[in-house]
């Protein structure tokens, strides 16, 4: 389980590009995407 948890850590942290930009979405970055979104939320 502890082996399980390290991967799926590194997978996340590791793999995982936060910068990519995604066309599907304005061609903003997962982290831009999710602050704009957090930012809608917090107005409604």
């Amino acid at each position: 389980r502890t082996e399980a948890r390290s991967d799926i850590f590194e997978y996340i942290e590791m793999f995982y590009n936060s910068k990519r930009r995604h066309g599907s979405n304005g061609q903003r970055s997962p982290l831009d995407y999710e602050k704009a979104h957090q930012k809608m939320v917090m107005c409604v």
